[in-house]
């Protein structure tokens, strides 16, 4: 039997020495040591070999190089390691655009206006949508060049732009393709002896092409199948890509065009009144509509089908507008309100004008008018929001029929700033006109009225705006650098800002109350709608003005004036085109403009 002190040798555990077991686990920790420095190397090569390009494209030989140059490289692509090719790669690459501005040469303003960082800015602002161009001061309103085209028809009711094409709708049910000229650069400026370099005289007016033209028949109203308009037609838009053309008219009709050759492709009868206004989203093909039922309708026309209904307007629908995003802006009439609709969020904001405050009441002007005292208000009650357009997706601003053109701003549902009466006043009636007596009263009856405004159009994401109405003239005005004024810069035509504005009635002649600029009226009859489009890389070669005019207004007979049923257009140059000497175009970002508006 076996104890524990009589173990058998088999049986006993040997025992190591301290000594080798400390190092046998040394050899382990320096095999593992060096496996992980192995592969540590080997991660850190192939990263630097990552960044620094491929081996094959770094270690290529030029065509007839020598040995010697062979030699070295190949020597240096083995010694140098991963920070240093990269070094020698950017020196190399800094070698080649030196020598190349050394045999081309460069301009100094060429690379500023180049420069990533306010490209950078510019795309930044433009998909955020917020103003980011400041063009206004730039315009050179008094050499722009006038051109009157017209066709055989009523008054003009709307006009769209796809450039180089136009398209003009009427009340006698026409819709017309006109061809835009290219704009002609005008001849040099003359020298005379003792005087300084003149400026350049006017661009040469060519008058646009009549294309194509389709005209309705009022005499097809029960026709279901009948494939045009049967009532006056109301409103006009192109696409962005110019494939299609939407008119809507006060037949609750609402037809597809295509638009090389006015053929219609879909007519859609789903509104219940008339078709008051359309709207392309911009960049894409989906379509916006309002019409007298209050209601608005979203369109896809890529499918040419219905998609939506927006609800919310309590008076008819007379005006939309729509940028790049998937919103719309409307305005409802009497309403008073204008609607910003997020179609996405199926959600609106609610923005409402209307009466007017003591605070926003501006001073009551005495004078004299055929003899007696009247009193002219600077603001008057507005009774029908008429006109809106967007200037970015925050921004907006609309027109009234108490001659007011309002700012607006997301951020706040009352008008950031109002200007009053922007296109004059009509003079009050004669008492023989009011009264139907034979021996009239010598008093007068009422007293002048605000004109209303009758178009707005802006150039998208820039300060821009342009407004019509009946006084003869398409005024321009500017918003500050703040976004929280409107500043008239004049009217296409002149440079200069008249005073005839804010009822001043010293352009009034006593006997019959006509102004006495009527001679010199630059669009004759009420301005029914303006289209705007740049010319050139960003509006470098200016800005084209499309006007739409009437006789009478593109809603109703309210008033007749003494004009031309038509449309006119204005080239307007920028200030840098017609200075004597200029070479080229400064870009109208966001610095510069700052720079000029200052000086």
């Amino acid at each position: 039997m076996s104890s524990f002190f009589t173990t058998p040798a088999s049986q006993k555990k040997r025992k190591r020495d301290d000594t080798s077991a400390a190092q046998s686990s040394a050899k382990k920790k320096k095999v593992t040591l060096k496996r992980a420095d192995s592969k540590l190397t080997s991660r850190k090569t192939a990263r630097d070999e990552s960044i620094s390009g491929s081996g094959s494209e770094d270690n290529e030989i030029p065509l007839g190089a020598s040995d010697n140059e062979v030699l070295s490289s190949v020597s240096e692509s083995e010694d140098e390691t991963g920070a240093e090719r990269r070094l020698r790669l950017a020196e190399r690459y800094l070698e080649n655009i030196k020598g190349e501005t050394e045999t081309v040469g460069f301009d100094a303003e060429e690379i500023d206006r180049d420069l990533i960082a306010e490209r950078l800015k510019e795309d930044a602002a433009a998909t955020k949508g917020r103003l980011y161009r400041h063009i206004a001061s730039d315009l050179d309103l008094s050499t722009s060049s006038r051109t009157l085209f017209r066709a055989d028809t009523q008054s003009t009711t709307s006009v769209a732009v796809c450039p180089p094409y136009a398209y003009t709708v009427s009340k006698d049910i026409t819709l017309i393709k006109w061809e835009i000229p290219t704009r002609t650069k005008s001849p040099p400026a003359k020298k005379n002896k003792n005087k300084a370099t003149t400026k350049s005289p006017p661009l040469a007016r060519r008058r646009p092409t009549k294309l194509l033209y389709s005209r309705g028949n009022k005499n097809e109203t029960q026709n279901p199948k009948y494939q045009h308009h049967t009532a006056p037609i109301l409103t006009v838009a192109a696409s962005s890509d110019g494939k299609y053309v939407a008119t809507g008219g006060a037949d609750k009709r609402l037809i597809i065009w295509s638009a090389a050759d006015l053929k219609p492709l879909r007519i859609f009868t789903q509104h219940r009144d008339a078709v008051t206004s359309l709207a392309f989203r911009r960049g894409t093909n989906q379509l916006y509509s309002s019409s007298k039922d209050r209601t608005i309708k979203t369109w896809s026309l890529d499918e040419l089908g219905y998609m939506e209904t927006l609800f919310g307007h309590q008076d008819e629908v007379v005006d939309i507008a729509a940028l790049s995003l998937e919103r719309c802006v409307s305005v409802g009439a009497r309403d008073r309100t204008a609607r910003l609709w997020k179609v996405v969020e199926e959600s609106q904001l609610v923005f409402r004008g209307g009466g007017t405050s003591e605070k926003r009441r501006m001073n009551i002007k005495e004078t004299v008018v055929n003899g007696e005292a009247t009193s002219l208000k600077a603001s008057y009650s507005e009774g029908s929001i008429d006109r809106v357009a967007m200037v970015d997706e925050e921004t907006f601003i609309t027109g009234s029929d108490n001659g007011s053109i309002s700012l607006w701003s997301l951020h706040k549902k009352k008008p950031v700033f109002t200007v009053p009466v922007a296109h004059g006043l009509d003079p009050a009636l004669k008492p023989e006109e009011a009264s139907a007596e034979v021996v009239p009263s010598p008093k007068v009856p009422g007293e002048p009225q605000p004109r209303w405004i009758t178009a707005l159009a802006t150039v998208p994401y820039s300060d821009l705006i342009l407004s019509g109405s009946w006084d003869g003239r398409a005024r321009v005005w500017r918003i500050s650098e703040d976004k929280k004024r409107i500043e008239e810069i004049g009217v296409l035509g002149h440079a200069h800002v008249e005073a005839e504005r804010n009822g001043n009635v010293d352009d009034l002649e006593a006997n019959d109350g006509r102004r006495k600029e009527d001679q010199r009226t630059i669009v004759r009859g009420i301005i029914n709608d303006i289209e705007i489009f740049e010319r050139g890389d960003r509006g470098k070669d200016g800005l084209c003005v499309v006007i739409a005019t009437g006789k009478e207004h593109r809603m109703g007979r309210w008033k007749t004036l003494r004009g031309k049923n038509g449309a006119c257009i204005f080239e307007v140059p920028n200030r840098q085109a017609c200075e004597p000497g200029a070479t080229g175009v400064k870009l109208a970002d966001v610095n510069n403009s700052e720079i000029q508006m200052k000086k």
